[in-house]
């Protein structure tokens, strides 16, 4: 997958931080790629995710607002959509469960996020 076949992607974006998810979508949708959300927490995340529809991947915040993301995470891991994590913590401090999912350590660069959406997400789509 390239970046020109983010513009087929379907992806959800979970970021409590107005910028960058502001940023995030922006950039995505620039891209040609159709943004689900930015959703600031895990309920409004939930609930996008069972307003249903394919995902290529999503893009999970660890930390939204003292509220870990992993019972988003658990569901999307559960249905086969790739997730990336964005966080300030590494690696030791996430969960064992999680320690394999691709990480974007905060701050990153909007073209580093890109590329490791290109390497992680499915060009094929998966139902949440």
């Amino acid at each position: 997958m390239t970046d020109q076949q983010l513009a087929r992607c379907r992806i959800l974006v979970v970021e409590d931080e107005y910028l960058l998810a502001d940023e995030l979508a922006i950039e995505l949708s620039e891209l040609g790629a159709t943004v689900l959300g930015p959703a600031p927490n895990v309920l409004t995340a939930l609930r996008l995710l069972n307003d249903g529809g394919a995902l290529n991947g999503a893009v999970l915040d660890t930390n939204l607002g003292g509220e870990p993301a992993f019972p988003v995470a658990d569901r999307l891991i559960a249905k086969g959509v790739p997730i990336i994590f964005t966080t300030g913590y590494d690696a030791e401090a996430m969960s064992e469960r999680f320690r394999n999912v691709p990480r974007c350590e905060k701050p990153f660069s909007i073209a580093r996020m890109t590329a490791a959406m290109v390497k992680a997400f499915k060009p094929e789509p998966t139902l949440p």
